[in-house]
């Protein structure tokens, strides 16, 4: 027979990752825990972790005020959702489940002796009409009722955002990674209309995205997250780096970084500190980079100030 629990049970408790709130019910039911990180207004991750030792049935009243975007990457194990409305979902390793509403009640429902975790990544009404525009916003967020937009397995790419966000490291770093998330499930979602010719409020966003290059080129910069920043879909960034810099997104950061570098190093800054301060977090990735740029290794350059 199932234990039915309130969500109140869960007690807040230390955790071990910096910046992170965790959640956790009394051990006697098994390890269950829940860790949140705020990345931004309305901009949260959550990542749970359940191992109960019996059938364990969660009552559950979520709400966040405003309608709200969530993104379920299931990394784990299996559990089920139930509303009180008849709504039905399931979370299944390997799957990615897209939901908006405004607020659900409704109960969670978990295996016992079986091991579930899953990465959530809620993004409030306010944040998604920043990023996709009103048009698509009320789209997908509806009229606020409990709605399964998408079920699909996980890609590669996500599975590898899902491991890293889910890792605890740089809040930063953790905010890019949600960002290029959310754009890759926007673009599944909802395509972006097809752009025409660059405004001149395009080409400040450009300029914008080219400002960001420089000034986090230490972070894992991509296209996606550049889009969704400065507010263009990546034709347009695509073609405004091409229009404005000859170059595309890619090239010219590598070359911002490359160019960086031999800055550092010609200052005695060690190559692996060049190498992570450009973005690089394997030095031999950041020599053979170096070396195709520059025709020369990083070590040739080190300490060449004087």
């Amino acid at each position: 027979m199932s234990l039915r629990i309130p969500s109140t049970l869960a007690q807040p408790a230390g955790s071990p990752r910096p910046g992170w709130l965790r959640h956790a019910l009394p051990q006697d039911l098994g390890a269950c825990h829940a860790d949140r990180l705020e990345l931004d207004d309305g901009l949260a991750l959550v990542h749970s972790r359940y191992a109960p030792a019996r059938d364990l049935i969660e009552e559950n009243a979520a709400g966040y005020g405003a309608r709200t975007l969530v993104i379920t990457l299931a990394m784990q194990g299996v559990s089920a959702y139930q509303g009180a409305d008849g709504s039905a979902l399931d979370f299944r390793g390997g799957y990615t489940t897209v939901t908006a509403f405004q607020r659900s009640k409704g109960e969670r429902r978990y295996l016992g002796g079986a091991a579930v975790s899953q990465l959530r990544l809620l993004v409030g009404e306010p944040i998604l009409r920043r990023y996709a525009g009103d048009e698509r916003a009320d789209a997908l967020l509806g009229e606020g009722r409990l709605r399964c937009l998408a079920r699909i397995r996980t890609s590669p790419e996500s599975a590898a955002a899902a491991a890293e966000l889910a890792s605890g490291g740089d809040p930063l770093d953790a905010h890019i990674r949600a960002l290029t998330l959310l754009s890759r499930q926007l673009r599944g979602l909802a395509p972006a209309p097809e752009p025409g010719r660059l405004s001149q409020a395009d080409i400040a966003r450009v300029e914008a995205a080219r400002a960001l290059m420089s000034e986090q080129m230490d972070r894992d910069l991509t296209v996606q997250y550049l889009c969704i920043a400065v507010g263009l879909n990546e034709f347009k960034l695509k073609e405004g780096f091409r229009k404005l810099y000859g170059s595309s997104p890619h090239r010219l950061l590598t070359a911002l970084r490359m160019q960086r570098a031999w800055e550092l190093l010609e200052t005695g800054c060690q190559v692996a500190q060049a190498a992570y301060r450009v973005g690089y977090r394997h030095p031999a990735n950041f020599s053979a980079a170096f070396t195709r740029f520059h025709g020369r290794t990083p070590k040739s350059v080190f300490g060449k100030r004087r």
